[in-house]
């Protein structure tokens, strides 16, 4: 493992394992998902490069590869700004934000991949590029949610915006509405400031998020989804940093839905902790990045053994993909043609082959086909 503390050490580390013949894999914050690197793998450990530079003229960030969700937040609060970041404050924003980025944000503002400006990275080859959408475009399009594949960031530039608070929280209500509530959740057209998932629990079910306004509008897009008087209600105004303490669901298994199947979903919930349906659209549906499958609709996150077998699209999201072997099912068959293209073209060695790498295997080239 070799610390980085500079773009300057993080190429020196890269033409070191190039030297060696060894793979690059990063380990920023610890939330990769990528295993144990293999004994051909140098890491290199960006975790002291947390720099955060706020624009509060232009609503930017400049955000170094060791920052987490909450330095950035923290960094934009007093400028009352702040990022799309995930549910939880401890994630690396550069990691999250190269592999799309989903949360409570998203609806409203694009997923965290949509609203990258510029990167900052270190190919295979040891060059230090800059890349933005007037700038080596294509690679700045892989970036925005395949990004671990085409080099190791040192810095990116993000796009804020100007929230200080939001309406926030978790409802529960009595398991037995959990059908009901599922229907109610799959027919209501939600407003893109409201991002709330439906949560079916061991003793409950929940309606789980964030209002991205003031408290009346809040309460207006929340009522058809309050069904009855909930047993407990944590919903209120509250600063965006402490959208962590509203919690997720833990991605032992994720994948996308084109419609929510509530039978199968309930069947599914009997054996797990948790079962969580979210809604994505809105923002989400508009944004040109390859993150992602976004015309669809739903995804379901379930917290136990098993999975849920049917009703699923095959596609699944990279920040939540377990399973490096699913990887190329995290893009459209246009987006992964065009994305192993461009692996080719500045990676064709896979020297950033740790965890989620696009290499042309048979089952790329069925899903590409």
């Amino acid at each position: 493992m070799i610390a980085a503390h500079s773009p300057a050490d993080v190429r020196a580390a890269v033409l070191t394992a190039r030297t060696r013949g060894l793979r690059v894999a990063v380990r920023a914050t610890g939330h990769g998902t990528f295993a144990d690197p293999s004994p051909d793998t140098l890491v290199v450990d960006t975790s002291s490069m947390r720099s955060v530079l706020v624009d509060p003229d232009r609503r930017t960030a400049r955000v170094g590869p060791g920052a987490t969700a909450a330095d950035v937040v923290a960094a934009a609060a007093p400028f009352g700004l702040a990022p799309v970041t995930g549910t939880d404050g401890t994630v690396g924003l550069t990691g999250f934000t190269l592999g799309g980025g989903h949360g409570f944000l998203a609806r409203k503002h694009g997923l965290a991949a949509d609203n990258l400006l510029r990167a900052d990275l270190v190919t295979a080859d040891g060059e230090l590029l800059t890349t933005r959408a007037d700038r080596r475009s294509e690679l700045f399009w892989a970036l925005r949610g395949a990004g671990g594949n085409f080099g190791v960031a040192t810095s990116l530039e993000i796009q804020l915006h100007p929230v200080t608070h939001v309406f926030g929280g978790v409802a529960r209500f009595d398991r037995g509405l959990a059908s009901h509530l599922l229907q109610r959740f799959a027919e209501y057209a939600m407003p893109d400031e409201l991002n709330v998932s439906i949560v079916v629990e061991r003793g409950a079910v929940a309606v789980r998020g964030v209002y991205a306004g003031g408290a009346d509008d809040a309460w207006r897009a929340l009522t058809p989804l309050f069904l009855e008087e909930p047993f407990e209600d944590t919903f209120r105004v509250m600063p965006y940093a402490e959208t962590f303490t509203i919690g997720g669901t833990a991605p032992r298994h994720f994948d996308l839905l084109r419609e929510v199947p509530v039978d199968a979903l309930l069947d599914v919930a009997e054996c797990a902790d948790a079962v969580e349906v979210k809604r994505w659209g809105g923002a989400i549906a508009r944004g040109t990045s390859p993150a992602g499958h976004r015309h669809v609709p739903f995804s379901v996150t379930v917290d136990g053994e098993q999975p849920l077998r049917e009703q699923v699209t095959g596609g699944t999201f990279l920040n939540f993909c377990k399973d490096p072997a699913r990887t190329h099912s995290a893009y459209t068959r246009v987006c992964l043609n065009r994305l192993l293209e461009l692996k080719h073209a500045y990676d064709p060695e896979n020297v950033f082959g740790v965890g989620h790498a696009l290499v042309v295997t048979n089952a790329a080239r069925e899903l590409a086909a």
